[in-house]
């Protein structure tokens, strides 16, 4: 009798999930409910109460987990399973067509269709999703990881815990996370009500809501989730537009705006519309994303260090407004360019209060004749960062004087200088000027650097202020009863940071070359040094022709790679470095990895293949010491076939007589 009671109990709480699912899916995913909301709220009052009478029946996709009430205390970083990206942004018709030009000619003369989807403005999202249920959610972070905000993600209703219809195993869901213009007003007007300041716009606050640590908060705010790509292995779909149509079935929010065009004609026509009509929409939208449709295509434009070469990001015209700049100020970087500052009346412009504008350089000011007290033209380029675009040249002062720019750094007072062919003015004092010292060492300690737990921006400044550290290396001999004393240091702060130095010293070579700070040595750059020199003695050694022989290794970046190299304080704070057991050579297991058999051969990739996925075939390819180009020319060795391969490649490649192989004689050559 107690047997079957409980089961009539279970498939009780099962029906009640399974139809509040469907419910909150006609709502809140197709703006179609079936019944009204005091229906809906008295069912799922119905369901907390035998789940909380039941425990042993929970489930954590149940639609109960979406009230919320679970308090993180710190949010976890965790690697992405795929890359986010960023998008190259386009502000004109020419460019677009431009970016259609580079396209034509990797891809060479075939058929291209494109998806056209709305620019959301609000904060992006990774959601896993494994044998349909979600798993987690990652914020974009810097790409490569981001922080685990599951909890809070968990309480957006356009979100599905459990998934519908046929789905792949595992696979991440990409979109973005936004705050609908009046759920925003309504939120405004209930903080004003309670005497509250109102919320600058909807982008930051939406961003802000999945760090707050009370996910019960997090419930209360009518966030909707817009997703526009799919990451995985194996998904069985061919298009983008088609994946977003998957999407939608299995019970994702996807815009209806999403559009097929077959031209780029359609792609303009497409933008145009929009542009006018996108303040119809119940959300903020700062332009459109082009993406080339089929994924075979995607795959074969593969992507640029930052951004994939199969979407461009067109930006709407950015909002403008005029103000007074106050006084022109000069900000030192790290590598000790010199950036001018436009110090503004405060102003609004697209949501937020602008205070700030750069200026770029001494040219830019020259080009537009900025002086203090000019009214000048602001907007956001790219609706982020604020620039001057013009001055309002009949209301400028009559007194008005033209701008001479700084000769002496305002840090140190040492001459400036400006390379030619350069931009910007310089300070050489790079190692006594006080913000190119705390400038490279905040960079040392950055996420894609040494990505030292426990020590932030602030307290670099605070330490270089207290004299406890003077360069990077001073951090590992940093003491807890040094740190103490210091104001905001608690103890659990001081271990922590301790700990995240102590384990800095596993961060391989590649990212400790990175750290320096080296001026032109970005990531790419140096996982190409590494490689070459394989540790920091052979490079110390190497001259600027050696370093040129290096692909991608021009002349400017060789001359910065020498010069920082040989000088005295650089090579002292190296051999520091190594003393406390950085990495400065690859690993056995990395060197063992990494041969010459393909050593003075370029490669292009072209199709989809069974065994080996395209990234993991490019780094097959050039840890072997091979080269991998996108485009086919005299110079290409070998085309390497899959499936789909372009006929315009492979009608290429024959006329050049270039020889096209599969996967499996690469992977035998290797072996």
């Amino acid at each position: 009798m107690r047997k079957a009671m409980e089961m009539e109990v279970k498939e009780k709480i099962e029906q009640l999930r399974e139809e509040l699912r469907e419910h909150n899916y006609k709502y809140y995913v197709l703006d179609n409910p079936s019944i009204s909301d005091y229906q809906f709220d008295m069912k799922l009052k119905e369901l907390e109460s035998l789940e909380h009478q039941y425990p042993e029946y929970y489930d954590e996709s149940s639609p109960t987990v979406r009230v919320g009430g679970e308090v993180t205390k710190s949010f976890n970083t965790v690697v992405h399973d795929y890359r986010m990206y960023s998008l190259d942004n386009s502000y004109s018709i020419e460019e677009l067509l431009e970016w259609e030009k580079r396209i034509r000619k990797i891809l060479g003369n075939v058929e291209l269709s494109y998806t056209c989807e709305l620019k959301y403005d609000g904060a992006s999202i990774s959601i896993t999703y494994e044998n349909g249920f979600l798993l987690r959610a990652l914020t974009r972070g810097d790409g490569f990881q981001g922080d685990d905000v599951t909890t809070n993600i968990k309480t957006i209703r356009s979100v599905p815990l459990k998934l519908k219809g046929d789905f792949p195993p595992r696979f991440d869901i990409r979109g973005e996370i936004v705050l609908p213009l009046e759920g925003f007003e309504q939120m405004n007007k209930e903080r004003l009500a309670r005497g509250e300041e109102p919320y600058m716009n909807p982008r930051n606050t939406a961003s802000g809501s999945l760090k707050l640590q009370d996910s019960k908060l997090v419930a209360e705010r009518p966030l909707e989730c817009l997703p526009y790509s799919i990451a995985g292995k194996r998904l069985e779909i061919n298009t983008q537009y088609e994946m977003l149509q998957r999407a939608r079935t299995w019970g994702f929010k996807v815009p209806d705006q999403a559009t097929l065009c077959t031209t780029i004609e359609e792609v303009r026509e497409f933008i145009a519309y929009w542009d006018i009509h996108r303040h119809q929409l119940p959300y903020e939208t700062d332009g459109v994303v082009v993406k080339v449709n089929k994924l075979s295509q995607q795959e074969e434009l593969g992507y640029t260090a930052k951004s994939p070469r199969w979407a461009l990001a067109y930006k709407f015209k950015a909002e403008q407004a005029s103000t007074v700049l106050q006084k022109i100020t000069y900000q030192v970087g790290r590598t000790g360019a010199i950036t001018p500052v436009a110090n503004l009346e405060p102003v609004l412009l697209a949501g937020t209060t602008v205070k700030r504008a750069s200026l770029h350089n001494a040219d830019q000011i020259a080009k537009l004749d900025i002086r203090e007290r000019d009214t000048v033209f602001v907007e956001k380029g790219g609706e982020i960062i604020p620039k001057i675009t013009g001055v309002d040249l009949s209301r400028r002062p009559e007194d008005s004087e033209p701008t001479t720019y700084i000769t002496h750094c305002p840090e140190c007072d040492t001459p400036l200088r400006r390379q030619e062919g350069e931009a910007q003015h310089f300070c050489p004092n790079d190692t006594g000027c006080p913000p190119q010292i705390t400038g490279r060492i905040q960079h040392f300690i950055s996420r894609k650097a040494m990505d030292i737990e426990g020590l932030g921006g602030e307290t670099v400044e605070l330490l270089f202020k207290e004299g406890l550290i003077a360069n990077y290396a001073d951090l590992y001999v940093l003491r807890k009863e040094d740190l103490l004393p210091l104001e905001r240091m608690a103890d659990k702060s001081a271990e922590n940071l301790i700990q995240g130095v102590a384990a800095s010293v596993n961060i391989p070579f590649e990212r400790v070359m990175f750290a320096l700070g080296i001026r032109y040595v970005g990531e790419t750059v140096a996982k190409k040094l590494v490689k070459a020199f394989k540790n920091i003695e052979s490079l110390m050694q190497a001259d600027e022709e050696a370093l040129n022989q290096v692909d991608e290794i021009g002349e400017r970046i060789a001359q910065s790679v020498v010069e920082f190299l040989q000088n005295p304080v650089n090579i002292e704070i190296i051999k520091r470095l190594q003393g406390y057991g950085l990495q400065f050579s690859l690993s056995e297991e990395e060197l063992q990895q990494q041969t010459e058999k393909l050593k003075g051969l370029t490669f292009v990739i072209s199709g989809v293949f069974e065994n080996i996925s395209r990234p993991e075939l490019k780094k097959l390819i050039e840890d072997n010491g091979g080269k991998v180009s996108s485009s086919i020319s005299s110079k290409t060795s070998y085309v390497i076939a899959g499936d789909n391969m372009g006929p315009s490649k492979r009608s290429k490649a024959d006329s050049l007589g270039v020889p096209i192989v599969g996967e499996e004689e690469i992977l035998n050559r290797v072996k």
